[in-house]
């Protein structure tokens, strides 16, 4: 039995199972992680979706910031529509199936035995991994309160507030929370948020650090594998491993094989269904 992690999907469905078929998958035996965004601007979000949900204990998936926009739109927060691909979706006849699988999805994943964690984005320099799984939790339990989600996904945007203080409170608490696990890619020393930086590495201002190169940060000895920058490509360095390689700008979907005491192995195949590159590559 192989267990394999792959980068942000956002719709690549036939990059994927290109991807797979390299790696001789098997449903029937094999792991397969995720690192989020599922859906979102790619062609066949619908079939993403259906994909990993079929494959049932033999997948973990943790949530992505457009995974999140795909739940808050379903819930009526419309003030990020966009051009996004995921019509299909809101309009599929298994789509309450589809959304209530991926509402409990969690937001963090670390696996015991592997001694792995995963997550989209990344997380605050002051926590360590329990204090990150406690925090996570706190957002998946709201996810998955049917008498609360959709209030929580009506009030979730915002920058605000960019630093942790275990005081937080109420929205202010769990928006941060989120904004950690799902969108952050840059912080300062000190922990503060910097949303919005989003180029590669040596084009941000002199104060931003990414997150995981932060010293002494309290995830420093753990293993980490997370997705969400694009435009930091295939990256392994210190107990991290990034795998946001830019399939849907063109770049390359990217699997590594997870295992405990032997080496990653890489495994990548160009995209062919990918948008015009931008400058950014937006979230």
């Amino acid at each position: 039995m192989a267990t394999y992690a792959i980068g942000d999907v956002q719709g690549c469905y036939d990059e994927l199972r290109a991807l797979l078929d390299r790696l001789e998958f098997d449903p029937e035996h094999d792991v397969l992680w995720c690192v989020g965004d599922l859906v979102n601007r790619g062609p066949n979000s619908l079939a993403v979706l259906r994909f990993f949900k079929a494959l049932g204990e033999q997948a973990q998936v943790v949530l992505g910031n457009h995974d999140l926009h795909l739940l808050a739109l379903a819930a009526g927060n419309d003030h990020h529509r966009e051009k996004d691909g995921l019509h299909d979706v809101l309009t599929a006849p298994d789509r309450d199936e589809l959304l209530n699988w991926l509402r409990h999805r969690p937001l963090l994943f670390t696996d015991v035995r592997k001694q792995f964690t995963l997550v989209h984005a990344g997380l605050a320099p002051q926590w360590d991994l329990a204090q990150a799984h406690s925090c996570a939790n706190e957002v998946e339990q709201v996810l998955r309160d049917p008498d609360n989600y959709q209030a929580f996904l009506c009030a979730l945007y915002g920058n605000e507030p960019q630093q942790w203080h275990d005081d937080l409170q109420g929205m202010d608490r769990l928006r941060f929370i989120v904004n950690c696990l799902t969108r952050l890619r840059y912080c300062t020393a000190n922990g503060k948020l910097l949303l919005k930086e989003k180029g590669p590495l040596g084009s941000q201002s002199s104060q931003a650090l990414p997150w995981f190169r932060v010293p002494q940060r309290g995830t420093q000895h753990d293993r980490i594998i997370f997705g969400h920058w694009s435009t930091l490509g295939y990256l392994a360095e210190n107990n991290v491993w990034a795998l946001d390689s830019g399939c849907l700008w063109g770049g390359q979907l990217t699997a590594v094989r997870v295992r405990r005491k032997k080496r990653i192995r890489v495994t990548q195949i160009d995209c062919v269904s990918h948008l015009i590159p931008d400058t950014h590559h937006s979230e």
